[in-house]
């Protein structure tokens, strides 16, 4: 009987394998959680973010269409639970060099301009992770104005 129950309860928490897919501390998961939350800052989920963090979390990461799902529901339910953005900075400033904080910088402007313009709160979220992860404002806003240049135009994403 015991048995049964921590089986079941296994299973709810951490799915059928028993294994969490994605650590607490996992990278991956800090950043996913991230790139989530600027999808829904601005309380609007729009298809095109969706699509481009998918594309984004799958490339970056060499992941495939199921562990990348995985990873998306599991920086879903992070973000959800967080009470701020620091939890998940400060996994990637312990874990990663300089050179993998600016990439997630870049992939921050690139999941907000999918949808072809820059919220505010998408905007300030860029920049409080950023300071938090000790990427420069120089840094942050040339990445911005790379990512700018191939963005597609207001409008143009349906």
């Amino acid at each position: 009987m015991l048995s049964a129950l921590k089986n079941f309860v296994r299973e709810m928490t951490l799915g059928d394998s028993g294994k969490k897919t994605f650590a607490e501390d996992d990278t991956r998961l800090a950043a996913a959680a991230l790139l989530f939350h600027l999808v829904d800052v601005d309380g609007v989920i729009e298809d095109s973010e969706s699509e481009k963090l998918r594309q984004i979390l799958q490339k970056h990461y060499s992941l495939s269409d199921t562990e990348t799902t995985k990873l998306i529901a599991a920086a879903k339910q992070r973000d959800e639970e967080a009470v701020d953005l620091y939890g998940f900075t400060s996994v990637l400033k312990r874990t990663t060099d300089e050179t993998e904080r600016l990439a997630i910088v870049e992939m921050m402007w690139e999941i907000v301009y999918a949808d072809g313009h820059v919220h505010e709160f998408e905007d300030n979220t860029i920049w409080r992770v950023a300071e938090l992860l000790g990427v420069s404002t120089r840094d942050r806003m040339t990445l911005r104005h790379k990512v700018a240049q191939t963005a597609p135009e207001e409008g143009e994403t349906e």
